[in-house]
């Protein structure tokens, strides 16, 4: 193939295999170093009749990783569940790649050794003063660990991939009627009568404390579970590594002596840490303290009371957590929601006297199909009414009268007729635009659907976790 390449006429090359083609020098033999000769038949999954091995998920994942920062890299060795979503990511990735080969395969597509050779003639990296320049060619296959013929293999099978997929990318136009169907639902406009009851327009006499009781009963509130924890931190910058280090020394320090006995509190001040102790919070409340973030949150509440964490890499140093109480989820004290509960009896209570009144109207309009003082408007499906309002009118049919609820006032509500909207040249446009993306999406739903009924995944969870979940 090489001797083809120095002597072929220049021919153009489709944009998408360059960028294919810088990705995939990166990583190549990792999984050899990492996991030995005896990695390369362990299969992680299977994708219809096809195999994803050890290697193949060492290879992406050295890939990726290469282009990552350090910090990212950091997050994905030390946090657990960074690291399964990376991995899960991975597998992904692996298993579509492996769906769309087996299609290629299935339909029988060659690509043929002279489309490769073309390919690789017209990448850039490859060329001096415009041409192929065999020198660089060999130099890079040398870097990157590969042969001409691993390089080929590559270029193959992702030119392949685009074969399979390419046509999902076609544009499917939406059928006229189907525009036409769509803009008048979107842009039609209803003409409506409706009268308002509202909550506020009736009177209730305070309730007894036993009524209150009575109703707070079966209208409890709960409070939520909250922890209390304290935490020593060792500050340092975590981007320039001897800070890195030195903190991670002096923290592994602190360390030693809680698991010696020592409490937190008493650790830090051996070493100089600084020791935070944190008022109670909850799952999902604020936590006045930069360095707790939501993750952390989530992981003191699956902490043990009494027990400790191991060091955690924070954005600004690290930390050792420990939790220090656990107060169970309870009712509230009636005396201490007393106020709150009378504002919601006394709303519950105008309520069902606004409600009465409002099926009173509703009763006499069925009955006669006419009423007076009732206000008429034009509305859209964003516009002229409370969006509950909107909602119900342009999901029932012309005729219809029913009482729709706000959050303070019950509207009665007739629909009096439907207007067809004038058309708009650059609303249609967008509309046009729109469906196309929506029928676009879903043939390709609809394609990665078939292709994983046609080839379906089966995670070989032994290897699985002996290998990555280690």
């Amino acid at each position: 193939m090489l001797e083809y390449l120095r002597n072929a006429a220049e021919r153009p090359l489709a944009k998408f295999l360059i960028a294919v083609l810088a990705f995939s020098f990166v990583g190549w033999g990792v999984a050899e170093w990492i996991f030995g000769g005896g990695a390369n038949d362990m299969t992680l999954a299977r994708v219809g009749d096809s195999k994803i091995t050890v290697n193949q998920f060492s290879n992406q994942k050295s890939q990726l990783m290469a282009n990552m920062s350090r910090d990212q890299q950091r997050a994905i060795y030390t946090d657990a569940n960074a690291t399964k979503s990376f991995n899960n990511y991975i597998m992904g990735e692996l298993t579509s790649q492996q769906m769309v080969q087996n299609r290629a395969h299935d339909l029988g597509f060659i690509v043929s050794d002279h489309r490769i050779a073309r390919a690789i003639r017209d990448v850039p990296a490859f060329q001096e003063n415009g041409k192929f320049s065999t020198a660089r060619f060999d130099s890079a296959l040398y870097a990157n660990g590969l042969t001409e013929d691993k390089l080929a293999t590559v270029l193959r099978s992702d030119i392949m991939r685009s074969m399979v997929l390419g046509p999902m990318g076609e544009k499917v136009p939406v059928p006229q009627f189907a525009v036409d169907a769509a803009y008048n639902a979107r842009y039609a406009t209803r003409e409506i009568e409706y009268k308002i009851v509202k909550f506020d327009e009736f009177k209730t006499a305070k309730p007894s404390d036993d009524a209150l009781k009575t109703y707070y009963a079966s209208h409890p509130k709960t409070l939520p579970e909250t922890r209390s924890a304290s935490y020593v931190f060792v500050s340092a910058d975590m981007a320039k590594p001897d800070e890195y280090d030195a903190g991670m020394a002096r923290m592994t320090r602190v360390e030693d002596e809680i698991i010696a006995g020592d409490s937190l509190e008493s650790a830090a001040k051996k070493h100089g840490a600084k020791y935070v102790k944190l008022s109670a919070f909850a799952r999902n409340g604020a936590v006045n303290d930069a360095n707790i973030t939501p993750q952390i949150v989530a992981q003191i509440f699956d902490m043990a009371t009494g027990s400790d964490t191991e060091i955690i890499e924070a954005k600004k140093g690290f930390m050792i957590i420990h939790l220090d109480t656990v107060n169970p989820a309870k009712t509230a004290e009636f005396e201490s929601v007393k106020s709150e509960l009378l504002l919601q009896w006394t709303r519950a209570e105008k309520r069902k006297q606004a409600y009465e009144r409002a099926n009173e109207i509703l009763i006499d309009l069925n009955k006669d199909n006419k009423w007076t003082g009732a206000t008429n408007k034009n509305v859209t499906r964003t516009d002229g009414a409370p969006m509950a309002v909107l909602s119900d009118v342009f999901n029932n049919a012309v005729g219809t009268n029913k009482i729709v609820e706000t959050p303070d006032a019950f509207y009665i509500v007739s629909v009096k007729s439907v207007k067809t909207p004038s058309v708009d040249a650059k609303k249609r446009e967008s509309l046009v635009r729109e469906m196309d993306n929506m029928m676009m999406y879903q043939i390709q739903s609809d394609y990665n659907k078939f292709l994983q009924r046609k080839y379906p995944v089966k995670i070989n969870s032994k290897v699985y976790n002996r290998y990555i979940e280690k």
